[in-house]
Order: structure tokens, then C-alpha cells, then sequence
């Protein structure tokens, strides 16, 4: 055994390294719970009484020379760290700077838009049951309009699904407040799109709902060309016939974007004019589902896809670039 100790001895004192895991693996081998010193220390009371004073001469000896070293070592590496602090000619390390998401860009100033002019975020739960994404909007159980929003929903729980729109968010806070109202309810939405190979099942959605007495369709179009104006810088605007199960009536807006280059060509097929949303005035069904007097108030709602209108302002052609993650597409919008 003492033969066994002054060859431990000579392994501690030739021990050198750098590498933090090399010392940390060193430091455990002797001085761990279960290292070797703890299991020579163990072993002393079965030493002969006549070798007890030799034997515990060298394990102390052993004992602070790994001591000594794990000591000698962590100078070593402190001693480097400030060297290299210290060394101002060494080259930095450069540190990438994130950007905001074009998605975020876009949706952060068409709230900036509507703010000015007294609406307010509201936000609602992205995991909805059937009464607030459906039923309470004008949309029964079989009524042919949910078809338009093929849905996922919980096997488990036929009642629960992934919302398919942020109308949900206008039905929670009617529930919880009374007019006047009037918000914006962003957020990711999800439908089981099928229709093109550049199609996606999450897109993101803005939505605003205004409540109010003697509110009209007037009022609507009115907000909607100042939006138009502010956010595209253009206020020529139209209205065109449609169909919302949760409006009456119920209008697709286009904003004329004008035919000034092959791209203006390119993007409205032609004709100047591109859809950027939907937008109607609040059927009183919706209200009376909301226990709000649809005699005494009545509203508007207009909602949008966050990602089309990302789209029509950067010039982007394909749909599937906003969730490829691609670091060459997203720094592109740094500056902003």
C-alpha cells in the first residue's frame, strides 16, 4: 500500500492541464466523495500498528500535494482569463443582433394605426371551445358557412378546437363589457389549408370591432380609408358585396394600388385594385348572443391577414418564407 501511495504521489505531481473538464475529472478522482484519498483513508484502520505513523505520514503528504496542485492549477487558469481581458489587441467576438419578425413589424403599426383613433388590444385564448368561435358569431352546428374554416379539433373533446379566428377574442370581451366598444384583436389563427401547395395552417390575424349607438356603415368606411391611407399611403378604396355569417351586410374592401409598374401589373392581374380585407356591419344576432341591446347599439367589424398585407408592403411572393425561418430573409428588415 505505501508502494501504491508513493506512485500516486508521483501522478499528482506530473498532472498538468488546461482543460477544465480534465482538472474537474482530476479533482473528483482524489479528493471526490468516493476518490482515492477517501478510500486510503478508509483502509488506515486496517494497518498494522507498527506502520500506522509511516502510513499517515503519506497519505498527508499525498493528500496536500493534490491540494497544492488542484490549487496551482486554478491560478493557472485565472491567470490566463486576465491575460486574455487584458490583451486589447485579440480580436472580438462578433454578436449577432435579432430583428423583429416582418409578422411583428407589420401588425405593431397597424395597432400604432388604430390606437390613434381609440381602439384598444384585447386578447383571447388560442385553444377556443365551439360557442365562442362558432356558435355565438351566427354559426350553428351544420350551418354550411363553417366549411370556409375547416378546423382542428380535439378528438377527445369534439367541443374544444384551435381557433380559426380572432372574432372569438370580440365574443369574450362583449361577454365581459358593454358598449361603447371598440378593439383590435391580433393573433395566430389556425385552419386546415388545403387549397394550394403555398398555403399554410397558421396565419396570423388582426381584427377590429367597434360598439357603439348610432354607429354606422358610413362610420366603417370612413376608418377604413383613413387605414388604408395611413398604412399604404393610398385612399382610394372600394367596397365590394360579401358574405360573413357574423355581418349584414357584409363587404370585401380593395384599395387601388394603381398600375404604375409591371410589379402594379403583376400583383393585381391587371386591374389596380387588390383585396386586403373583409369587413361589415355587426349582424344583431351576434349581439343578442352577447346579451347587448342590438335596438339601442349597433357596430362594425373588419378583419385582415397579417401576412398578406406583409406581402403587398415588402413585395414578398411567397407565403411559406414568413415560417422557413431563413436568417437571409429576416435580416433583411434590421434597419426597421
Amino acid at each position: 500500500m505505501l508502494e501504491k501511495i508513493d506512485e500516486l504521489l508521483i501522478e499528482v505531481q506530473n498532472f498538468t492541464s488546461a482543460n477544465k473538464d480534465e482538472i474537474e475529472q482530476f479533482r473528483i478522482r482524489f479528493s471526490g466523495k468516493k476518490g482515492i484519498l477517501n478510500e486510503i483513508f478508509g483502509k488506515f484502520k486496517d494497518v498494522p500498528n507498527e506502520q500506522k505513523k509511516e502510513f499517515g505520514q503519506k497519505i498527508n503528504t499525498l493528500k496536500q500535494a493534490v491540494e497544492s496542485k488542484l490549487t496551482d492549477l486554478k491560478n493557472a487558469g485565472t491567470s490566463q482569463i486576465i491575460q486574455i481581458k487584458e490583451d486589447l489587441t485579440r480580436p472580438g467576438f462578433p454578436a449577432e443582433l435579432g430583428t423583429r419578425h416582418p409578422i411583428n413589424l407589420v401588425k405593431n403599426r397597424i395597432i400604432e394605426i388604430f390606437k390613434s383613433i381609440g381602439f384598444a388590444v384585447a386578447d383571447g385564448p388560442e385553444i377556443e371551445d365551439d360557442w365562442h368561435n362558432f356558435t355565438a358569431l351566427n354559426l350553428p352546428e351544420y350551418h354550411p358557412a363553417r366549411d370556409m374554416q375547416d378546423t382542428f379539433f380535439l378528438e377527445t373533446d369534439p367541443d374544444i378546437l384551435l381557433r380559426t379566428h380572432t372574432s372569438s377574442v370580440q365574443i369574450r370581451y362583449m361577454e365581459e363589457n358593454q358598449p361603447p366598444i371598440r378593439i383590435l384583436s391580433p393573433g395566430r389563427v389556425f385552419r386546415n389549408e388545403a387549397i394550394s401547395s403555398r398555403s399554410h395552417c397558421i396565419f396570423h390575424q388582426i381584427e377590429g370591432l367597434y360598439i357603439d349607438e348610432n354607429v354606422s356603415f358610413a362610420d366603417l368606411k370612413q376608418t377604413l380609408q383613413f387605414f388604408t391611407t395611413e398604412l399604404f399611403g393610398k385612399s382610394k378604396i372600394r367596397l365590394r358585396p360579401s358574405y360573413f355569417p357574423f355581418t349584414e351586410p357584409s363587404a370585401e374592401v380593395d384599395v387601388y394600388w394603381g398600375l404604375n409598374s409591371e410589379t402594379d401589373y403583376r400583383i393585381t392581374k391587371g386591374t389596380g385594385w387588390l383585396e386586403i380585407m373583409g369587413c361589415g356591419m355587426v349582424d344583431p344576432a351576434v349581439l343578442q348572443n352577447v346579451n347587448i341591446d342590438a335596438d339601442k347599439y349597433s357596430g362594425y367589424a373588419f378583419g385582415m391577414g397579417i401576412e398578406r398585407i406583409v406581402m403587398l408592403l415588402y413585395q414578398m411572393g411567397d407565403i411559406r418564407m414568413f415560417f422557413e425561418n431563413d436568417k437571409r430573409m429576416l435580416q433583411q428588415f434590421k434597419s426597421l
